[in-house]
């Protein structure tokens, strides 16, 4: 017997990311769009029991780094096993292209340092198809995903393709080099980039210390820039600062989009340098909204923040005179050798060498430090700190944090929240995500993959942010299903996605929100070369589905690949007819 649908959700309840209240309703998918909500009669070739569930678009999420990774892998996890069916990458200013084969080493020594993907991961992984940037869309369009992948020309490659060492060495650019830079720009958007990104943060680094070439590129360069992505007639702008020249940067950004017409989102955290900066930061945003400009704030829902270990980049240890001594041992001697009592003794008595710089104070913060537990909390409280524990058991932090370590046969974590946390809780999310110009965004799903394990922010948005926070105001899942569904889909223009009604693409998620769980993060060994990476798993996605196929059952892949490149902005569909 024919079936009228490909695939129906009965019975679930929707969550359809306009804001709007959720309902009851059965869900019909046909040709990879979704074809009717509400009562279906119509069966489906594959059926879904929803009872019991919530029904959200897939999430789209609009700040990732698999620009190196989506060359080689098919699935783009761990973003996929939280509910993302689009992920948008080239944020930053990081990323492969264009680049001249004299140059290879230069952006992977980039992205190693910017975002912790080590060298030889890179080196054995990238294939290396391309030179320019639509030569990079031509060979993403050749594969296979189980989320669908856009791209934003990163700042930093075109920056060195153009201007060779003098990029890297931040000299301002010419008139000539802005030229050529808005003409790959134009090429670049109407190949299909969904748009540009640039940092001008210093903890942008390549992996020899220098800051990213980007840094103080000049307001002649960027909008000219911007000028060559109106000249096609798309394209978002993407920024990440640390707004040191406070309100004059933001003015710039204004000047830029004013000038271009291109709509830009910018890096919204709280600083610990300033706790109540972002306010400020809300008060410019609002007063660009209200002057008709298309800016946009990316907000990170929960703590930016570094997690130490045995198996990871950086431990407190790393850079202590007697753990050097094993530091280059394999992983399992490293652990005897700090269960030996003797051994241990030395590291907890004798002193550390002259502490300077992140890599040698961060790791030993105990008063800002926590224990990452089996049920990862992401808004501890200060009697959780390591100086906490430790002053309760009459013990030194640096004991304490070696015990954790050590436990879990050594793969124990510490978790140090460095942005998105100055005073200790997580109200300010509150106050960013009630913003109507503000957005989730952040995760860099991809990156930091020895230090940084945060590709599970639209998890934590519905769980926790829904549901489990108990030390302050919660959020509605209709506003977080929206922000994290339609608002950055249409951040990026990816009007085609986003809600449940008839006519968008067939991008969903079937949640079983009382039973969902984030898991704590751990490590594999799954990159090219061996390379290890920090992963982090969820319960309660009973099913993902992009483009009208089921990609993951109960968080396993099932085998259908049916991502795809997104070329460029989408228009929002017309209401199919009721079948």
């Amino acid at each position: 017997m024919e079936r009228a649908f490909d695939l129906v959700i009965r019975g679930g309840t929707v969550v359809d990311g306009t804001g709007g209240a959720t309902f009851g309703a059965d869900v019909a998918v046909k040709d990879g769009r979704i074809a009717q909500v509400g009562r279906v009669a119509g069966s489906g070739l594959e059926e879904i029991d929803a009872r019991g569930r919530i029904v959200t678009p897939g999430f789209v999420d609009v700040h990732t780094h698999y620009d190196g990774q989506a060359t080689w892998d098919s699935r783009l996890q761990p973003s996929s096993w939280h509910g993302v069916t689009t992920v948008v990458m080239g944020n930053c200013g990081v990323g492969f292209a264009p680049c001249r084969p004299a140059d290879h080493d230069l952006l992977i020594r980039l992205m190693e340092g910017v975002e912790d993907i080590p060298f030889p991961v890179l080196t054995e992984g990238l294939p290396w198809t391309w030179e320019s940037y639509p030569d990079y869309l031509d060979h993403l369009a050749g594969r296979r995903f189980d989320v669908d992948v856009g791209g934003q020309l990163p700042h930093a490659a075109l920056r060195v393709f153009v201007m060779g060492q003098r990029g890297v060495d931040r000299e301002p650019a010419t008139e000539a080099d802005i030229a050529a830079m808005a003409a790959i720009a134009k090429r670049a958007m109407e190949a299909g980039a969904l748009g540009f990104g640039t940092s001008r943060t210093l903890n942008h680094r390549s992996s020899d210390g220098s800051p990213i070439a980007t840094l103080t590129a000049g307001e002649d360069e960027l909008t000219g820039i911007a000028l060559g992505m109106a000249a096609a007639g798309r394209g978002v702008l993407q920024v990440v600062s640390d707004f040191t020249g406070g309100a004059e940067e933001f003015a710039m950004l204004r000047r830029i989009v004013q000038a271009s017409g291109r709509p830009l989102s910018f890096s919204l955290v709280q600083s610990p340098r300033s706790p109540g900066g972002y306010r400020v930061m809300l008060d410019w945003l609002s007063q660009a909204n209200a002057d008709g400009l298309p800016i946009k704030g990316q907000a990170a829902t929960r703590p930016v923040g570094v997690l130490f270990g045995l198996e990871l980049t950086m431990n407190p240890f790393s850079q202590h005179p007697v753990y050097r001594e094993i530091a280059g041992r394999p992983f399992e001697e490293r652990v005897a050798a700090l269960r030996d009592p003797a051994f241990r003794a030395r590291l907890l008595v004798e002193p550390d060498a002259d502490a300077r710089g992140f890599a040698n104070t961060q790791p030993r913060n105990w008063d800002k430090m926590y224990l990452m537990g089996v049920e990862p909390d992401y808004e501890p409280g200060a009697d959780q700190t390591v100086a906490a524990i430790a002053a309760r058991e009459g013990r030194e932090p640096a004991a304490v944090a070696l015990d954790h370590m050590l436990s879990d046969g050594g793969r124990g974590m510490l978790y140090l929240p460095f942005l998105n946390y100055a005073e200790g809780n997580l109200d300010h999310v509150v106050d960013m995500m009630r913003h109507p110009g503000v957005v989730p965004g952040l995760s860099d799903g991809g990156a930091h993959v020895g230090m940084i394990c945060d590709g599970s922010f639209p998890t934590t948005n519905i769980v926790y942010w829904t549901r489990d926070r108990s030390r302050g105001e919660q959020l509605s899942l209709e506003r977080m299903v929206q922000a994290q569904c339609r608002d950055t889909a249409e951040l990026v223009g990816l009007n085609d996605r986003g809600l449940i009604a008839p006519g968008y693409r067939a991008d969903l998620n079937v949640i079983d929100h009382a039973g969902m769980k984030l898991h704590a993060p751990q490590v594999a060994y799954d990159l090219p070369a061996g390379g290890r990476r920090l992963i982090q798993r969820a319960d309660g996605y009973v099913a993902t589905i992009v483009a009208g196929e089921i990609t993951y059952r109960d968080g396993q892949p099932t085998g259908a690949l049916p991502g795809r490149l997104v070329r460029g902005a989408q228009r929002a569909p017309v209401a199919m007819a009721a079948e």
